[in-house]
């Protein structure tokens, strides 16, 4: 734990006495944008950003100001006591001090990148690619970000992290006659370690597997979703697992805490410990202390995600899954979701489908009734498999479910995982069989 800025107390004295609680969240951040668009270098730009905002509780209504000029503390202090008077009226305590396991989140390595190294990892993604695939159209976005926050409270927090996070987006767009290929990828990591190559290496295999094309009937078979693709699954169960949902009576399974909810073989943990992981810290932007939770294990639901606010709210205590932006105030999130993996490897799954549906993306992730569990998509990626190899790309068929019904029963989970959309750890997901319609069977 590190002491907060000096102009950071200063606010909490400039609070009035009829506020019996205070919390000032502070942001400055730094950012490097690179972009390439259609294999060529689009821009290079370099943005600041810093910030204040303001909590406090005044007759047991909460407040929220923020400013974006870190001067006009007096201002913030009035606009957050002005919003207090009309706010929502809520139990919630601001943390006292509290240890927290330590994690690393912060690579100098990274920060000092050099700007010419970013722009030559760009031209890297788009060489990989079209070597792939010549036809090809390559937009890249690098992004590394700088990123100092501080929580200092009335109770006597005073939390400061400091992070560096690389991401890197990649998509390729090839359009033959009435064939558009869409293929993409997501890598981020909070320290230098040279692993984007292996998801260049992972999209232009998937390039070269999308040249053959293949027919698929219609109706239910063996569908095995690759890591990008189980996010089609992930998504409508975290949602379920929100502390803000199940608060507001919306969650299907907030009364089922101790139930046999899925497969045994399925164990989901939210883990903020891991180091190098963007969503990881040792403590959350509350000045809560982070720790490794189990949300289902072995198939049995075992708890939710709070923050301060949501907890108060619903009788219960914080998770550590406070995450917010500088003009938003607090919101349950998740830090890193990881999915426990199976004892087969993919090899052994593969060859284990005689005909089947191999899942890499979805279009529509998050739209529609997706905190009742059901998921209905068109696939922008997608592959036959026959007798246990992968025998071409499918076009136009999508699949449909729920994700509570069709994880009661998982026909395996492979030994490898990756990282996804920055913040997951899945392995293959093999179910026995799950609804599918190709407008080619």
């Amino acid at each position: 734990m590190m002491h907060p800025q000096a102009s950071e107390a200063d606010v909490l004295e400039m609070v009035p006495p009829e506020a019996e609680q205070a919390e000032l969240f502070e942001m400055e951040s730094e950012a490097t944008s690179i972009r390439f668009e259609a294999s060529r270098l689009k821009a290079y730009e370099v943005s600041q950003s810093e910030g204040l905002a303001l909590r406090l509780v005044a007759e047991g209504r909460l407040g929220f100001a923020a400013v974006s000029d870190v001067s006009a503390k007096g201002r913030l202090v009035q606009n957050a006591v002005e919003s207090a008077r009309y706010g929502e009226a809520v139990p919630i305590r601001f943390p006292s001090p509290q240890p927290a396991q330590a994690v690393r989140v912060c690579d100098e390595r990274l920060a000092d990148l050099p700007s010419a190294r970013l722009v030559e990892m760009g031209r890297q993604a788009v060489q990989s690619l079209q070597e792939a695939e010549p036809e090809g159209q390559v937009d890249v976005h690098l992004e590394r970000r700088v990123r100092r926050t501080s929580v200092v409270n009335s109770a006597g927090t005073a939390v400061v992290r400091r992070s560096t996070v690389l991401s890197i987006s990649v998509e390729m767009q090839r359009v033959r006659q009435d064939d558009v290929l869409m293929i993409g990828d997501y890598y981020s990591t909070a320290m230098w370690d040279e692993q984007y190559p292996a998801m260049l290496a992972r999209l232009a295999q998937k390039v070269r597997l999308a040249r053959e094309l293949a027919s698929l009937p219609s109706g239910r078979m063996p569908v095995l979703f690759a890591p990008a693709g189980a996010v089609v699954l992930l998504l409508p169960l975290s949602q379920g697992l929100n502390g803000k949902n199940v608060y507001r009576g919306t969650s299907p399974i907030g009364n089922r805490v101790g139930e046999q909810l899925l497969d045994a073989k399925f164990t989901l943990l939210d883990d903020p410990t891991l180091d190098g992981r963007p969503g990881s810290g040792a403590y959350d932007d509350e000045g809560v202390a982070r720790r490794r939770r189990a949300l289902i294990e072995q198939g049995v639901l075992k708890g939710f995600i709070y923050d301060l606010k949501t907890a108060a709210l619903a009788g219960t205590e914080p998770t550590g899954n406070g995450e917010r932006s500088l003009f938003a105030p607090p919101a349950p999130e998740f830090s890193n979701l990881v999915v426990a993996p199976g004892e087969a490897p993919l090899a052994d799954i593969l060859a284990g489908v005689d005909e089947g549906l191999l899942v890499e993306d979805a279009l529509g992730l998050g739209q529609g009734n997706a905190i009742s569990g059901a998921f209905s998509h068109p696939l922008s990626l997608a592959f036959k498999i026959e007798h246990g190899e992968i025998v071409g790309r499918v076009k136009d068929v999508s699949i449909a479910g729920n994700v509570y019904d069709e994880l009661k029963h998982i026909a395996a989970l492979s030994r490898e995982r990756e990282w996804v959309y920055g913040g997951m750890y899945l392995p293959y997901v093999l179910l026995p069989e799950l609804n599918v319609v190709s407008k080619s069977g």
